[in-house]
């Protein structure tokens, strides 16, 4: 919500300023907080989704809804950044008045409050482990830095003079392709995801180890981790001393699910299957 009205503020003052200000580099930086406001409204209602719990029809929750909203997002940023580089293209054509100088202090203005808002919400989407929450706050950061190329835009154009108004126009044109670059590195997880991609080396390493940990796990195979929104389900194989009892067996793998939950916090449940070992061992 902070986002998304902030965005909407931003996208109105760089709108009246690029339209006054005579600088198409400012009214796209307020086509991409146009998209910010869209976006950020589409990342607050899949979190709501993402958050249900599981129910009959999707025994592993709705987390998926997550990844999907991070796909839209990367959508938006493609359609924001398609409009500014037609535009741009169009207005590099047709030179149009020197920017007005008023429009660097916009800028700054832009700048400072995109860049606190892409560091609160970076930490967010870390401590809540959400790669929608990661995908908005990238686009608040590539919000500040479309805006950065249009200050050093404006500047050359001022600087300049007469014949340097286009470097309004190049500074949104650059713009778009960053816009679009951010948008691929938004959408590329979400789809890994949305496939069950393994995404997470380090946490498979984690999860081993616990589980090695437990009394009577002789090996661990087949592990495998499938990201449900902001949670990972586990599925694993556990070698255990083939003589044992089924309740024994039984009681192995339950200390040893018990044993992960307790241990990462990032995962919602763990699927044994337990295998016997017949080879010998302690």
């Amino acid at each position: 919500m902070v986002g998304i009205i902030a965005s909407a503020l931003l996208a109105l003052i760089k709108a009246l300023g690029g339209i006054f200000g005579n600088s198409y580099a400012l009214i796209a930086d307020a086509i991409e907080s146009a998209a910010d406001v869209f976006t950020s409204a589409m990342l607050w209602m899949g979190l709501k989704w993402s958050a249900k719990p599981p129910d009959e029809n999707h025994p592993y929750g709705h987390g998926k809804a997550e990844a999907l909203v991070a796909i839209g997002i990367s959508v938006a940023l493609m359609v924001a950044a398609g409009i500014i580089i037609r535009d741009s293209i169009f207005h590099i054509q047709r030179p149009h008045k020197t920017p007005a100088p008023f429009t660097l202090v916009i800028l700054v203005l832009v700048i400072l409050t995109k860049e606190l808002l892409y560091r609160y919400v970076i930490r967010t989407g870390a401590e809540i482990n959400s790669g929608a929450v990661k995908a908005d706050a990238f686009h608040h950061r590539s919000d500040a830095i479309t805006s950065a190329a249009a200050f050093v835009g404006i500047s050359i154009a001022l600087i300049g003079g007469e014949g340097f108004e286009v470097a309004d126009d190049y500074a949104a044109l650059l713009a778009g392709a960053f816009i679009i670059y951010n948008a691929y590195g938004i959408a590329r997880p979400a789809i890994g995801e949305l496939l069950d991609e393994e995404m997470d080396p380090e946490l498979h390493d984690q999860i081993k180890s616990y589980a090695s940990e437990v009394d009577g796990v002789r090996r661990i195979q087949q592990l495998r981790t499938r990201k449900m929104g902001t949670v990972y389900h586990i599925d694993l194989h556990v070698w255990v001393d083939a003589l044992l009892t089924v309740r024994e067996g039984h009681i192995i793998a339950h200390r040893v699910k018990d044993h992960i939950l307790e241990s990462v916090s990032q995962v919602q449940d763990v699927h044994i299957h337990i295998e016997p070992d017949s080879e010998p061992g302690n």
